[in-house]
């Protein structure tokens, strides 16, 4: 999958590199995103840090103004709590309530007048030390209630021991869990806690009474709405001995209890922020000790929507930078084509002039460098459309006059069909030798006259055998040939009467020169880079004067050719034609013979 997508890729890229334009569009879009994105990626860090920096101190400081008015409040109810005045009023009726009635009396009227007091308060208790019984008055519907009654069980209640072991003769309870025990068995609705206050003697500072406020969750509610919360974010309010008084989950509550985070906020120094990881979601932990009591107002706040403002400022920056690609795309588009317009017009007649179509021209508009560029080109195609009309048409025909005269002066077609017929004549009056030496010859002109410029190496060998059949008919046993041909180079493509040139060459330097029998070897091989044909001879050589004559025939143009030298110049001329410059002739001449090397490069263009 990821290979295909590799390659998908670099085809898209391939196409879109194929045209000046797309590579302009490709190159300045690429600095677009680059630049885009850059900005994009550096500014979303930038409000990430922001966000979280205004997020700390924000909820901080709101946290701080909460729990201090959190602590007013309950700082308030204690001192309700405390009597004001007549202190020992308070406890004479406490100590006497039991005989005294007025005592009794004093006892409901102390409750009323507290209960009366505020608006906050779902009930309020005082339970006598030492006589297993308490007053209480609750609101019930429309109608409020006083009442005694009895319960033996107030002295064994986790409250009631904390108050007495308090320093401060006080205990708090938590009604957030609401499996928690209220501690007078006649509470149905104990609020969201309690405030338990121990009244001591003062004379002989023994306990005689513990009065207890229930709260409704009003005040706290109302003190609590100034803290802003959002989904997925969570607010606690502990005591000092981190038991929660309100928690919107307390699942989320023990996870931080197991995970040992709450006595972290008491040793982290300066009250710094926390940051948190539970499950998949990570919080930003701020939170708040109060001053006076040590009460802790703690909001974790998941780090997503913290980020939220600046995934929103990422995305439309996003949006915004893909708006300006596009909006960048179409007028670099706009602008790449006007500018590459003459270029486009400019090569589309380079590729017409490379066909082959050479009266084109190309439009020349200002003075810039494709001005200047296409004024040249006009230039050079004027330039060569002169030496073509000139030259190289004349050449092109001079060339292939000059093959088709290698391979015959004439074209006797008349002259086969006669000799043909002599043949037959020669056959019926029994002239075997002269039959043969005419068939001989026949084929020899058919092979010549043969449209082929090309031969194969075998076809050339077959011909050379007639060739030398009527040579030996000539010379008798004055003329021996050898031939050791490789098998594997039958197959190769030559120029026709090729190696018939150099035979003829040797018959002409070597057997004519001289009375004694010569023997002319015929060969082919494979070397590195070339195949190599090669005929030698034993006979006198070439005189230096005439072997110098022949390479300078080599040298000169076809057209300054002068002299005897047509044949070996001819073949030459065909082999660099027909396979390019590394083909050619090669001669050495010396006093023990001559040799003659045709080559012809490996892999070339043998197909020709």
């Amino acid at each position: 999958m990821i290979e295909r997508i590799r390659r998908a890729f670099r085809s898209l890229i391939d196409i879109m590199s194929g045209r000046l334009v797309n590579k302009l569009i490709l190159f300045f879009s690429t600095i677009i995103i680059l630049v885009v994105g850059s900005l994009t990626i550096i500014s979303y860090q930038i409000i990430q840090r922001e966000s979280v920096d205004h997020n700390m101190s924000s909820t901080a400081n709101n946290l701080k103004l909460v729990n201090q008015n959190l602590e007013d409040y309950l700082a308030g109810i204690e001192q309700l709590s405390l009597p004001q005045i007549r202190y020992d009023d308070l406890i004479r009726a406490i100590i006497n309530e039991d005989e005294d009635y007025a005592s009794k009396m004093y006892l409901e009227d102390y409750l009323r007048n507290l209960f009366y007091s505020r608006n906050d308060l779902n009930s309020i208790y005082i339970y006598l030390i030492g006589q297993g019984k308490y007053y209480s008055i609750t609101q019930e519907a429309y109608d409020t209630k006083l009442k005694v009654s009895y319960e033996a069980q107030i002295p064994y209640q986790d409250w009631y021991k904390h108050a007495m072991e308090s320093p401060n003769n006080r205990s708090y309870q938590s009604f957030a869990d609401l499996n928690e025990n209220p501690g007078y068995s006649a509470i149905t609705d104990p609020g969201f806690m309690a405030y338990h206050r121990v009244i001591r003697s003062i004379a002989s500072r023994e306990p005689r009474a513990v009065i207890s406020f229930y709260l409704k969750p009003t005040m706290k509610n109302e003190i609590m709405k100034d803290i802003p919360f959002e989904n997925g974010e969570h607010l606690l309010f502990l005591d000092p001995d981190n038991v929660p008084f309100h928690s919107d989950d307390l699942e989320f509550y023990n996870r931080m209890k197991q995970a040992d985070l709450l006595p972290r906020l008491e040793q982290q120094k300066e009250r710094e922020p926390i940051t948190w990881t539970t499950g998949d979601k990570k919080y930003l932990i701020v939170y708040n000790v109060g001053e006076q009591d040590g009460w802790k107002l703690i909001k974790p706040i998941p780090y997503s929507n913290i980020y939220e403002a600046a995934r929103k400022t990422r995305d439309l920056n996003y949006l915004i930078g893909l708006l300006f690609l596009l909006i960048s795309v179409i007028l670099v588009t706009l602008i790449s084509n006007a500018i590459t317009q003459p270029l486009k017009k400019l090569s589309r007649q380079m590729r017409r002039f490379s066909e082959g179509s050479f009266d084109v021209t190309a439009p020349v508009k200002g003075r810039d460098e494709l001005a200047y560029l296409s004024r040249h080109f006009n230039r050079m195609v004027t330039r060569t459309n002169d030496l073509i009309n000139e030259r190289y048409k004349m050449k092109l025909v001079e060339k292939n006059a000059i093959l088709k005269a290698l391979e015959a002066e004439i074209n006797p077609h008349f002259l086969y069909n006669a000799l043909q017929a002599i043949s037959t004549k020669a056959l019926k009056s029994g002239d075997d030798d002269v039959a043969e030496m005419v068939d001989a010859l026949a084929f020899t002109l058919r092979y010549c006259i043969s449209g082929k410029d090309i031969v194969y190496a075998k076809e050339e060998l077959r011909h050379i055998d007639r060739y030398l059949a009527l040579q030996k008919a000539r010379f008798g046993s004055r003329l021996e040939v050898e031939v050791e041909w490789d098998e594997s180079l039958m197959e190769l493509q030559i120029p026709k009467l090729s190696i018939q040139s150099l035979v003829e060459n040797s018959i002409k330097h070597a057997v004519e020169k001289v009375s004694i029998g010569i023997t002319i070897k015929i060969s082919a091989g494979l070397e590195e880079s070339h195949a190599v044909i090669l005929v030698e001879d034993n006979g006198p050589g070439i005189s230096p004067a005439r072997m110098e004559q022949v390479l300078q025939s080599f040298r000169t143009e076809w057209e300054e050719q002068e002299g005897e030298n047509i044949g070996l110049k001819n073949l030459n001329t065909r082999l660099k034609l027909l396979y390019g410059e590394e083909a050619g002739l090669e001669i050495e001449s010396g006093e023990n013979g001559t040799k003659m090397r045709m080559l012809i490069p490996r892999g070339g263009q043998s197909h020709v």
